[in-house]
């Protein structure tokens, strides 16, 4: 299956897969940097918990029952990256970590996202 992204590229699901197990793979190590105090524990946590939520998500929509079901993964995937780029952003704010790092899986969370949201709009005939 093909997933079209709004600037009508054609992406594989295998690509797409890889692309967001590599990010997942790169946010953890950016994880495993932060910190060793309160704030930074707090927020990696939730960090880890959206982002690989992203992946595991994304994954999961592979056995949807139903194409509604298959909408329904994505659209928690597009939610889980939504809230990781809300953390990226508060740990940027903080200046805590390799702020490069954070602005770079930052941007690749908004390509994330926006693959996301317009195969939504597709899957649902909106587009």
């Amino acid at each position: 299956m093909l997933i079209t992204t709004k600037y009508n590229n054609l992406v594989t699901k295998e690509a797409f897969g890889n692309r967001i197990k590599q990010f997942i793979l790169r946010l953890i190590r950016f994880l495993d940097c932060l910190p060793n105090e309160t704030t930074s524990r707090v927020i990696k946590d939730q960090l880890m918990r959206s982002g690989s939520s992203i992946g595991a998500n994304y994954f999961e929509s592979k056995a949807a029952s139903s194409k509604n079901d298959f909408v329904n993964f994505f659209f928690y995937s597009l939610k889980s990256a939504n809230e990781s780029k809300f953390w990226l952003e508060i740990l940027i704010d903080l200046n805590k970590g390799d702020i490069k790092e954070a602005r770079a899986l930052l941007q690749e969370l908004i390509e994330i996202s926006n693959i996301f949201g317009s195969s939504i709009l597709t899957l649902k005939g909106r587009k």
